[in-house]
């Protein structure tokens, strides 16, 4: 099965406009979709998204999802592995990549200076 995006050449996308803070995301974490559109329930899908942290945000329990999830941190720093209060974990920064399975338990998150990550997501 091909999982359709549309085809864009090299647009620059308007980084003051767009940003909306996704589901089940404390207020300070926005995402702007770049491509395609990914639909959870139905389990299909493809899309790639930035997602953007303020500074001194911080998600309180990991993830887990049924899609496959590629992360790149472009610029930043983000923590992963903090409690419930935001204290602790490992600091990535950017150039950091991570690729992970469906069902894999990841996070929480939190951001010290503010960070800005590149995420594809996509089912099998």
């Amino acid at each position: 099965m091909a999982i359709a995006k549309e085809h864009l050449e090299f647009v620059v996308p308007d980084m003051d406009a767009g940003w909306e803070t996704p589901p089940g995301y404390p207020a300070g974490i926005k995402q702007k979709i770049l491509a395609g559109a990914l639909d959870e329930q139905g389990k299909s899908g493809s899309r790639t998204r930035l997602l953007r942290f303020d500074p001194g945000v911080f998600t309180t329990v990991p993830f887990v999802h049924e899609h496959w999830e590629e992360v790149y941190v472009l610029r930043g720093d983000l923590w992963v592995g903090n409690d419930e209060n935001g204290k602790g974990g490992r600091k990535c920064e950017a150039n950091t990549y991570a690729c992970r399975p469906p069902g894999a338990y990841h996070g929480p998150f939190r951001s010290e200076g503010g960070c800005m990550l590149l995420e594809i997501h996509f089912y099998d």
